[in-house]
């Protein structure tokens, strides 16, 4: 049987995922990072993206969008705390769609730096979104 790490994915509303993984692939602030037992510890900053869990034994690989956060890794276990997340089979690709387009709009016609801010935050999310359809297509 292959190595395994234990894999916590959380956000403010609920338990994303629980389980064990020969692999996890994280989207690090500063680029993806894949983690795989025994790890060396570290904490890292999320940014909007995928997390790509693993399975033992040929399973299904899990996909959660996350919308950012902290990831904390240990030797034996990965703790993800999104502020919210999406599993893969719950995203909406035209709710997503809708959001980068409006994102856009809102981009093209706000003044203040905080509005533009916000706007930006907003259209990286969506972006992030549609990009995490994408891999899930790629895994089925």
């Amino acid at each position: 049987m292959a190595m395994t790490i234990h894999v916590d994915v959380v956000s403010a509303e609920t338990l994303l995922f629980s389980g064990v993984a020969t692999s996890i692939v994280i989207p690090g602030e500063r680029g993806e990072l894949e983690v795989y037992p025994r790890h060396a510890p570290l904490v890292t900053k999320l940014k909007p993206g995928s997390v790509r869990v693993k399975r033992p034994d040929g399973q299904e690989e899990e996909l959660i969008y996350v919308n950012g956060g902290l990831v904390e890794v240990q030797p034996d276990v990965v703790t993800i705390m999104s502020d919210s997340g999406i599993r893969g089979k719950d995203l909406d690709e035209a709710k997503a769609e809708e959001a980068k387009r409006a994102a856009e709009e809102a981009m093209r016609n706000k003044t203040g730096s905080m509005e533009i801010a916000q706007a930006q935050i907003e259209l990286a999310q969506a972006v992030a979104q549609l990009a995490a359809i994408q891999k899930l297509r790629k895994i089925k």
